[in-house]
Parts: C-alpha cells; structure tokens; sequence
C-alpha cells in the first residue's frame, strides 16, 4: 500500500511516520508513505502558495494552481490516479469502519490544507472524499493526515504481528475494548481478575466479551446501537440496566 501526504509541512510528517511501529513497517518496505511539499509547485517566484479571498474575510487560502500541479505530478508517477481524501472539519467523522475499507486501496493521497482553507475549485476538481477526525478545528491538516495514516496502516498485513493485535481493540468490532492487565499480579493492594489467571479459555473469552460490552454500556452506550448483538449479549446488557 502506498500514501502520499500533500501539504507545506513534509518534515512534520516525516519526523513522525518514520518512528515505532508505522516506521518499521515502512523501513520492512511493508508500506510505502511519503510527505509531497505542495510549495515545491507553486509558480510564484517569491514560492508563496496563499492569497487573500476574494468576498474579504480573515486569514489567508492557499491557492488551487501549486495544489493541482503537485496533484497531476503525483498522478503522473504513480501512472493512475489514487484515492485523494482531504482532511477537513467538514468532512464525514473517521470511523474505525472507513479505516478498514480505506486498509484495502493500494494508492491514497491525502491534502492537508492550512491558513484558512484551500479554494473551493481545487478541491471541486481533485478531491474524492473528505474526512475529519473529530468535530473540532486545528491550524492545519497535517495532524489529521497523520492520524488516519496511522488508523490505515497499522491494519496493513505485516505491520502489526497479526490481525488479533487490531481486531480486539476498542471500535474495531464496534464495542469498546475490556479491561487488561500485566504484572505483577498485585499492585496497589489491587489483584488481577481470577478469571485471567485460571487457565479457563472459554471463561476468559466470555469474560473479556462481557466487559467489553459492560464498558462499551457505560461509557459508549450509542455504539451499542450500531452493533449485532446476540441473545445473550443482550441478556446481559439487560442485567446491568437493572443494576444501574
């Protein structure tokens, strides 16, 4: 898989994707992601890549011509056009649903706008989906860009030791993650559940299962709304109602 960052900042985006456990898997070849310096296709000879918008306003747009020509160049290497997600507060909020989708490409470019926007006619012309992290306003998209890079290629094959390692976590199934542990067995005057020491698989699984569905009931309850639950799942949500 392969993904292009689109922005002003690539040393930002470098200093991060080139680290731990996405950075590995880059350097293993097992994923391909490089930050593109949308300033390095602008026409002006002071290279800036902003204006003033028309209609007046605060702050600055970057302009729709570097954009687009950085585009065309992406396009031109790669032989195809890839998947291009701006990273905006107006965009559809990321889900851990979108991500797996997103998992399966083999080429996604993301824009990271900056100042206050990027105009209107650029994204109109190149852009295919765009998404937000979250329903609040950063100073950039590089934040953004950076997150769902992560969201996307930790699901990548090889990346992670194998798919348990993502597929148990909170969001992945729809339910929040249960409760975990390490040692030493008491820290704190506090002991690990039995459960977990005892040896019992079936036990353990059952109770991881219930706790994550008592967690998600606490904390995340309009997730349960979206989620397949089986008979006893919902026997058992209906136990801790009446607990309540």
């Amino acid at each position: 898989m392969r993904i292009d960052i689109l922005t002003l900042f690539p040393d930002m985006c470098q200093a991060v994707f080139n680290e731990s456990i996405v950075g590995r898997a880059k350097a293993k070849g097992l994923i391909e992601i490089n930050a593109v310096n949308i300033r390095d296709f602008t026409l002006d000879k002071h290279n800036r890549v902003d204006d003033t918008p028309y209609g007046g306003g605060m702050g600055m747009l970057m302009q729709a011509q570097p954009i687009y020509d950085c585009y065309k160049d992406l396009c031109s290497r790669l032989g195809k056009k890839p998947h291009l997600i701006y990273l905006s507060p107006q965009g559809q909020v990321l889900t851990q649903e979108r991500a797996k989708q997103l998992a399966c490409m083999d080429n996604i470019a993301l824009l990271c706008g900056h100042y206050e926007g990027i105009d209107e006619r650029v994204l109109e012309e190149i852009v295919d989906e765009e998404i937000s992290i979250g329903d609040y306003v950063l100073t950039g998209g590089e934040l953004p860009a950076l997150v769902l890079t992560d969201c996307i290629a930790r699901m990548v094959d090889g990346v992670l030791p194998n798919e348990e390692a993502f597929s148990l976590e909170s969001h992945y199934s729809g339910l929040l993650e249960h409760p975990q542990y390490t040692k030493p067995f008491c820290w704190n005057e506090k002991e690990v559940p039995a459960v977990l020491i005892s040896g019992h698989h079936a036990n353990i699984e059952k109770w991881k299962h219930e706790q994550s569905l008592k967690r998600t009931f606490e904390r995340r309850p309009d997730l349960l709304q979206k989620v397949q639950l089986s008979k006893s799942d919902k026997e058992y949500l209906d136990s801790l109602q009446k607990d309540k």
